[in-house]
């Protein structure tokens, strides 16, 4: 008899056990996922936020050394390769010497002479479209 008892408890999980210890984890992932999600959508949008504020930085001081801000066709690669028509360009303006991605992967919009300020700085969002909410909204740098 007592043989019987622990070659039964030797051979594993019974098949009510492991939908038990699924159901568990299945509650768990339908609680926090969604949690998690929203969090990381919004650490996205931070980071924009912060890569925009970085360019701006970027950007003024390149307006201090050359004497205005790079035009709308130069764009923010005037941070990273001296333009053509620039005098005392002291740069690469930017740490990894090559203009980042927004956090979706797309190019950030620059304009100038800008309709908000001597430039805009801004991205689309997740949806690279103008408009949109929570991760689709514009990040936009005079804000």
């Amino acid at each position: 008899m007592n043989k019987i008892r622990s070659s039964r408890r030797a051979r594993g999980f019974t098949l009510v056990e492991l939908l038990v210890v699924l159901a568990i984890l299945g509650l768990l992932v339908g609680l926090v996922g969604p949690r998690v999600m929203s969090t990381l959508g919004g650490s996205k949008t931070q980071t924009a936020r912060i890569q925009i504020s970085d360019l701006s930085t970027a950007l003024d001081i390149y307006r201090l050394e050359v004497g205005g801000y790079p035009a709308s066709d130069e764009g923010l690669q005037a941070l990273v390769e001296r333009p053509s028509d620039a005098k005392n360009w002291n740069g690469p303006y930017l740490k990894k010497n090559q203009v980042p991605k927004d956090p979706w992967g797309f190019d950030y919009n620059y304009r100038s002479p800008g309709e908000h300020g001597p430039f805009d700085l801004w991205s689309l969002g997740a949806d690279n479209r103008d408009g949109g909410e929570g991760e689709n909204q514009d990040i936009l740098g005079w804000d």
